[in-house]
């Protein structure tokens, strides 16, 4: 049992004031501009609630369909429970340093870092499984550490609940759990993996985890088919050397605080009956490593680093000068950044923002842009709702009867289905992600309303020779819109052929 004496309870108070800091930034930024196109997936998923889908597992829908029946589904409603997550992710990173036997200046270092890095700012407010993977990771490593000081186990249970849960949240949460076991196997506390409850805890993930992977089986896999799709269309393209440039910027000056509780951690005596959190940070780190994994995969094994790096700095720094001068140092430079990664200000502003640090972000598309990736898949999804109702309500009522709206992409079905429901609109299909699920057996309607996510590519390139006629009615144009030049076209009279491609592909895609 440690021997780390703490006035943990004293410093509840202290740890509420950052929290608060947080959930503050975050509701004054909820607003700013729209939707994220991820956004609009998981509402649609939480009105399908299920024990898994094709790219996430459940926890996200169910999140999404609370969220809306408690406060509605506009930005700010949505974004509640990832803010709240957010504050969570500042109080447990807080009760980490108050175990680890910091006190003032160790809070107030490693909560401000956490704050003000780009990386927390940017994932931590939007409605993703992101936020909550975090939250899961620290929990996790604050219950491990709790129990070492403790030797209760019912902070061996709550763990075993916490992983369960974030199984059914994010499948990263495997990698934090196991690279947390094989952590405490190689130092002194794997003392604590030879006992019952850790099975019991066990028992208890495995149990909650149950339903998705029984579903999992029932759909065919779809986490394998995902997985495999990801590594072909994305990770395959990230170099190692790309991932660890990544984990050394994304955090931005705030890498000295994390890095220097890494070193104290693996070097220090003082914190040496904690160090299996820094090889549980260095076995995850590799295993993404060598598995081309995405930087925000690791995002959730910081707090426990930022952490340490408080205790590190208070146990180095004496004087207050000092002290001021470390904190001010190492969070500055990251508060003028701010407005980059969260959208505090207006467009205009932001733009100028983007304009003022001489950044020009690059996107996908390989070009250079105003804005970054991130937020221009915040604009247009509105007016791609609205000019989609327009289209469709200026049919005859007789023509709407039948019709059917179909789009190309998640992003786009999502906002028709968002946005359909306060127009009026039919359910829109879509043969991408887990709109495949629910999507209608054929697409045989004499008017299809077709959203084509490449400005008319699709038409004419696939679609024209099983169609009567097809006109062109409308295109997004919000110019910092990422789905800028998405097409909307009436498709008239289909021929039987393009159902029966629809229905092939709806069929292989409900086996993958």
């Amino acid at each position: 049992m440690s021997t780390v004496t703490n006035n943990d309870k004293n410093f509840n108070g202290f740890i509420l004031l950052f929290v608060a800091l947080k959930i503050g930034l975050n509701l004054l930024a909820l607003s700013h501009f729209g939707f994220q196109r991820d956004e609009l997936l998981h509402l649609a998923l939480g009105d399908h609630l299920d024990w898994g889908f094709k790219e996430v597992p459940p926890f996200i829908a169910l999140i999404a369909r609370i969220s809306s029946t408690l406060f509605g589904d506009s930005v700010f409603a949505t974004r509640i429970f990832s803010t709240l997550a957010a504050g969570a992710i500042i109080w447990f990173t807080g009760k980490i340093v108050s175990e680890l036997g910091g006190k003032k200046f160790a809070l107030a270092l490693a909560c401000l870092t956490l704050i003000f890095s780009p990386a927390f700012a940017a994932s931590d407010y939007l409605l993703q499984p992101v936020v909550f993977d975090q939250l899961w990771w620290v929990i996790t490593a604050y219950l491990v550490i709790k129990y070492l000081n403790s030797s209760q186990p019912k902070y061996i249970y709550l763990l075993g609940v916490v992983i369960g849960v974030g199984l059914l949240t994010k499948y990263t949460m495997a990698f934090f759990a196991i690279a947390t076991i094989l952590a405490l196997l190689l130092t002194k506390q794997r003392r604590i993996l030879w006992s019952k409850h850790i099975l019991i805890a066990l028992l208890i993930a495995v149990i909650i985890f149950l339903p998705n992977i029984l579903w999992q089986f029932r759909h065919h896999l779809p986490l394998v088919t995902h997985m495999h799709n990801l590594r072909t269309q994305q990770l395959d393209y990230i170099k190692p050397s790309d991932f660890i440039k990544q984990q050394l910027l994304i955090n931005g000056i705030a890498l000295f605080a994390w890095l220097s509780g890494l070193l104290f951690l693996l070097l220090s005596p003082r914190l040496s009956q904690y160090r299996f959190i820094a090889f549980t940070y260095l076995l995850v780190f590799i295993f993404l490593l060598e598995m081309n994994g995405k930087d925000y995969y690791l995002f959730g094994a910081y707090p426990m680093l930022f952490a340490a790096g408080g205790y590190c700095f208070e146990h180095w720094l004496k004087t207050k000068a000092m002290r001021t001068v470390v904190i001010a140092f190492l969070t500055l430079p990251n508060l003028v950044l701010l407005p980059l990664a969260l959208p505090l200000l207006s467009l205009d502003q932001t733009i100028a923002a983007f304009k003022f640090v001489h950044l020009a972000p690059t996107w996908e598309d390989q070009k250079q842009h105003p804005l970054s990736q991130d937020y221009a898949d915040m604009f247009g999804w509105d007016e791609m709702g609205e000019k989609v109702a327009r289209a469709y309500h200026s049919l005859t009522p007789e023509q709407q009867k039948h019709t059917q709206i179909f789009a190309d992409n998640y992003g786009d079905a999502g906002a028709v289905y968002h946005y359909g429901k306060k127009y009026g609109l039919p359910e829109v299909a879509s043969l991408n992600s887990s709109f495949t699920l629910w999507a209608p057996d054929s697409l045989n309607a004499p008017y299809i309303i077709y959203v084509d996510d490449q400005g008319g590519g699709n038409v004419k390139g696939r679609l024209e020779p099983y169609v009567e006629k097809y006109i062109k009615l409308d295109e997004v144009t919000s110019p910092y819109a990422r789905e800028k030049g998405t097409t909307i076209f009436l498709l008239i009279n289909a021929k039987p052929a393009l159902n029966a491609i629809y229905q092939k592909e709806l069929a292989r895609k409900r086996l993958e």
